[in-house]
């Protein structure tokens, strides 16, 4: 049975219905059988295939740029241009794979040849990753494009030579229904077998598909206690597949005394825009900011304060993330004890706040004051010394990113505190802001448990490393083996008898 679904602008509340109806048993069964029939074409693609492919992509989200920007304003509150600004992000990382996959080296191609060793003969070994299967992609709230039908956990498994399945989420089932279209219009063109991109709408729709036999692998970004339900899906097949959630994180970001003393106006002004950019519904938002005790430390702050007072209400995605905020920031302060200095306010019919400040001594601070806000807050920790500092940290479940923002002169304090949190964090950033993710090649989107339970990336070039599985061919014929491990001119790097050797050398 299906039901009809509904969307809603945040900006005033006003609920329409979509024409979308949710996918039942059969319908999810029926998209999951396309993706398994087309995974034996897509694996045995060509990588300059599949590099065409990608940018045969990027260009169809070029090409409905203007109607998926306007789905999406009405769907999320966001403005035109930070949705536009999205498109291009998801276009950019469609090409991006592309290259890579051009590139070939993340197929870690490995030839060792049969010959006599200091253990004996040997057989000849030939090892690279290969393509996992459909994968099942899971679209967030808070990046409509990004993060959701035609983001980089989509671009990735496509550019490791996987279907996908997504997930729409019922924050912008438009936008995702639009996005969907546009790719699988540009895939139809580019003469892409039928399944390499399906979708499934409705709540229990996600659940039959994390629990279909078909499915390979899960890329979800959510919540915490949504990414465990699906955990629980998955530990309950009878083969179990990897799960790549992004959960939940509070980016702690520490300020050191030189440089409260010396940036005290930068640094409120640029944590106010990190912790309000997008109504504070980033996953880096910084949502703990430590400053130090005293004069330089409390002027930093009333900036801060100064900031949030003449901040006018933003519109947060949908109403459930509405009401949670109002039931986090509460418990921020009746059970985390922190206090309020700055309340946010609503504005309007749709589902909005303005900034909240609240702060807390380090002395006092428990885990209770270290629950995500997802929304314009931030929690200011006043600490006295680095063992302060260490102690909070100790509190805080691990994170995305860390932050410090120190002075030039204080170089063995920026090394104790580097150390202190390259353990809790994935990315460390130095006097900047977490919020804003480079698509790139270096680039680490991930951190330890909550913030992901893996130790991979959803952004960046390494992220396709999730949907690739290793596998070894000993003694093969020469006709079976893929064309990256074939004797002859290297057209990729790959490692040959322990020595590396780029394409270029051969």
């Amino acid at each position: 049975m299906t039901t009809s679904l509904f969307t809603t602008d945040p900006r005033t509340g006003h609920r329409r219905d979509t024409g979308i109806v949710t996918t039942d048993a059969a319908g999810v069964i029926a998209v999951t059988a396309a993706a398994a029939a087309a995974f034996p074409a897509v694996r045995g693609s060509s990588r300059a295939w599949r590099a065409g492919l990608l940018r045969a992509l990027a260009d169809g989200l070029d090409r409905h740029r203007a109607a998926l920007v306007e789905a999406a304003v009405a769907e999320t509150g966001l403005t035109a241009a930070r949705l536009d600004g999205e498109v291009s992000r998801s276009a950019f990382q469609f090409r991006l794979f592309a290259d890579a996959v051009e590139e070939g080296g993340y197929v870690e191609a490995i030839i060792d040849n049969a010959g006599t060793t200091a253990l004996g003969p040997a057989p000849d070994v030939r090892r690279m990753l290969v393509p996992i299967g459909p994968v099942a992609v899971f679209g967030a709230s808070n990046f409509p494009f990004a993060f959701s039908v035609v983001g980089g956990d989509t671009a990735s498994a496509l550019a490791g030579g996987n279907p996908v399945v997504v997930k729409a989420h019922s924050s912008h089932l438009v936008t995702s229904q639009r996005s969907f279209a546009a790719l699988a219009e540009a895939a139809e063109q580019y003469g892409a077998p039928a399944g390499l991109v399906g979708i499934v709408y409705g709540q229990q729709a996600g659940a039959l598909l994390v629990a279909d036999p078909r499915i390979a692998a899960v890329g979800f970004t959510g919540s915490l206690s949504t990414g465990r339900i699906l955990q629980d899906i998955i530990a309950a097949r009878e083969t179990p597949i990897p799960f790549f959630g992004e959960l939940s994180s509070v980016n702690p970001l520490i300020i050191t005394p030189g440089a409260v003393r010396e940036r005290t106006a930068t640094i409120a002004a640029g944590l106010f825009g990190s912790v309000t950019g997008s109504a504070g519904q980033l996953c880096t938002k910084p949502g703990i900011a430590l400053v130090p005790a005293g004069e330089a430390g409390d002027a930093l702050v009333d900036a801060i304060v100064a900031l949030a007072e003449a901040s006018t209400p933003q519109t947060l995605l949908n109403e459930r993330i509405h009401e949670a905020f109002g039931d986090i920031r509460s418990r921020l302060m009746e059970i985390g004890g922190a206090r309020p200095l700055v309340v946010s306010r609503t504005g309007g019919d749709g589902f909005s706040r303005s900034a909240d400040v609240l702060e807390i001594d380090a002395a006092a601070f428990s885990p209770a004051a270290a629950e995500e806000a997802f929304g314009p807050l931030v929690v200011i920790v006043r600490y006295e010394s680095v063992s302060d500092v260490r102690a909070v940290l100790a509190a805080i479940p691990h994170s995305l990113t860390a932050t410090i923002h120190s002075a030039p002169a204080e170089g063995v304090l920026r090394r104790e505190l580097t150390d202190t949190v390259r353990d809790v964090a994935g990315r460390i950033v130095y006097d900047g802001f977490p919020t804003g993710v480079r698509v790139s090649w270096a680039m680490h989107h991930g951190g330890p448990w909550p913030a992901t339970n893996t130790q991979h990336t959803s952004v960046g070039v390494t992220a396709i490393r999730r949907f690739l599985r290793p596998l070894a061919w000993q003694d093969a014929p020469a006709d079976v083996l893929p064309e990256e491990l074939r004797d002859g001119p290297a057209t990729l790097p790959r490692r040959v008898d322990g020595t590396l050797v780029l394409a270029t050398d051969a």
